[in-house]
């Protein structure tokens, strides 16, 4: 199995840098070739090219967002299996590429396989590690963007990571399509994925308010491109309330948010119903039951 991986990077230089070190020296034995997006970076990102130059580089002066940025680098890629890394996210095992292997030989039907991840910033790998638990393996029912693998074949028999998104929420789209295809989703401890997020710098950077406006508008154009008509209004309602109650409700600036999501849900929504891939409903029975993947 030829290995392709591939990251989509926005001016966090220094973080795609360690990245990229600790791929490369994971990576010498293997035949593999590694994507780098770079997303309308203005942080001299590019002056990584020359000291990657095994990396296959894509650059765009303007910002297109992750979810487009993932779709037009994954058409490129031409490994059978394909991993997907954060730019501030690395494999804690450095033979992570045969674990995958071994797993996907055993399992025609397997999609993805979800990797652990262990989110934070420490010293180093041995410490990230002591946060590791063993053994822990189930099938879910999606992945998460910062760390996994996914079968080429599969992926090219869904419509690929969506354009009519820009960020959070493009791995739910892959995953539904893929259920929907009779493949399965298995979240494992065996490979694990430091995310060096530090979560107090992403919160005073207001990190958390602009994910919760782009994952509530996504969130609600994703009803409208999968389900069902008939299911759709309850689906929103209930979706509009609970994050209005929980979050808007409570804070000025998720309350100039909740508004400012609903405004572009409204907005794409033509350009969301011209995409409508709606699944079975026994697709949407069997998503609902399978529990989500474990979170850092």
């Amino acid at each position: 199995m030829k290995v392709s991986i591939c990251i989509v990077s926005h001016n966090r230089k220094l973080e795609l840098k360690r990245t990229l070190k600790i791929l490369h020296n994971y990576t010498k034995e293997t035949v593999c070739e590694i994507l780098v997006f770079l997303d309308g970076c203005s942080d001299d990102s590019e002056n990584l090219v020359g000291e990657f130059p095994e990396c296959i580089w894509e650059i765009r002066d303007n910002q297109i967002g992750a979810s487009p940025a993932r779709n037009l680098l994954y058409q490129k890629a031409t490994g059978d299996l394909i991993f997907g890394f954060d730019d501030d996210a690395h494999p804690l095992q450095n033979d992570f590429i045969n674990k995958a292997r071994l797993i996907f030989s055993k399992n025609v039907n397997l999609a993805v396989i979800a990797f652990e991840e262990i989110k934070g910033v420490f010293e180093n790998d041995a410490q990230a590690l002591e946060k590791h638990i063993p053994d822990e393996e189930f099938y879910c029912r999606e992945f998460v963007g910062c760390g996994f693998v996914i079968r080429k074949a599969a992926y090219r028999q869904t419509a690929g990571f969506p354009n009519w998104m820009k960020i959070y929420g493009e791995e739910s789209c892959i995953s539904i399509e893929l259920l929907d295809l009779g493949y399965t989703i298995l979240y494992t401890s065996q490979i694990s994925v430091n995310h060096r997020v530090n979560k107090e710098e992403r919160k005073h950077l207001k990190k958390t308010v602009y994910r919760f406006e782009n994952q509530l508008s996504n969130s609600a154009l994703f009803y409208f491109a999968y389900y069902p008509k008939i299911l759709i209004p309850k689906r929103l309602i209930a979706l509009f309330f609970h994050n209005f109650r929980k979050y808007a409700f409570e804070d000025i600036a998720f309350l100039k948010a909740f508004f400012r999501a609903m405004i572009n849900f409204l907005i794409r929504i033509p350009k969301v119903i011209t995409y409508r891939k709606v699944v079975k409903k026994e697709t949407l029975k069997k998503s609902i039951e399978l529990p989500l993947p474990k979170y850092g």
